[in-house]
């Protein structure tokens, strides 16, 4: 019986199974980076354990966050670019320790047709990310910096289950698209009013 879970999950065990039997399990450290913009698309990643950020850059190098892969997710994006045997507009790399099912693209077809949860499950990511999308859109478009900061710090809270995270300023400037400059005012701002706990290298979000 797999050990693999999707959220939700609650019907046909031989998808798992066929997961775990067609996929490579590779656990990689944080901050590797599994794919480049401009990558040509070789498996699907399915995330176990641990989670992927996903990104853009613009010509200067400069960064911006799109969504991150959280266990029992996909990237969409990657799936979509193999099956037009495609190369990847996006980066995707590690946020910590990720356990991943890495499952080739022949397979993943194939699914398409044999498992309709599979074709379900495709369709309900391509959803939550153009979601996300929209939702990074509006933040750079309508959001004052400030708000995207909190935002951003609560999003790394839940996804780390931790009120600590581990970050530079310079980090988080990059993911934001913005300068450590910028980030730094903002986040002594946000001491000043009970909102954050600022310390080397991390920070505590307070409630």
């Amino acid at each position: 019986m797999a050990t693999f879970s999707l959220p939700g999950w609650s019907g046909n065990p031989r998808f798992l199974d066929a997961i775990e039997k067609n996929g490579e399990i590779r656990t990689l450290p944080a901050n590797h980076v599994l794919l480049r913009e401009g990558d040509r698309i070789r498996s699907i990643p399915i995330v176990k354990k641990g989670s992927i950020k996903v990104s853009r850059h613009d010509e200067e190098g400069r960064e911006i966050l799109l969504y991150y892969i959280r266990p029992g997710e996909s990237c969409v994006m990657s799936f979509l670019a193999g099956s037009c045997q495609g190369r990847s507009s996006v980066e995707a790399t590690t946020e910590e320790e990720t356990e991943i099912i890495f499952v080739s693209l022949s397979s993943a077809g194939e699914w398409i047709r044999e498992f309709p949860e599979w074709s379900e499950f495709i369709f309900k990511l391509y959803q939550q990310r153009f979601e996300e999308l929209l939702g990074v859109i509006n933040a750079i478009a309508f959001q004052k910096m400030d708000e995207r900061l909190i935002a951003y710090l609560e999003k790394k809270q839940e996804l780390r289950q931790n009120s600590e995270i581990n970050i530079t300023h310079e980090q988080i400037a990059q993911e934001l698209g913005t300068s450590r400059v910028v980030v730094s005012r903002l986040l002594k701002q946000l001491e000043q009013n009970g909102k954050v706990k600022l310390g080397r290298n991390r920070l505590r979000l307070l409630s």
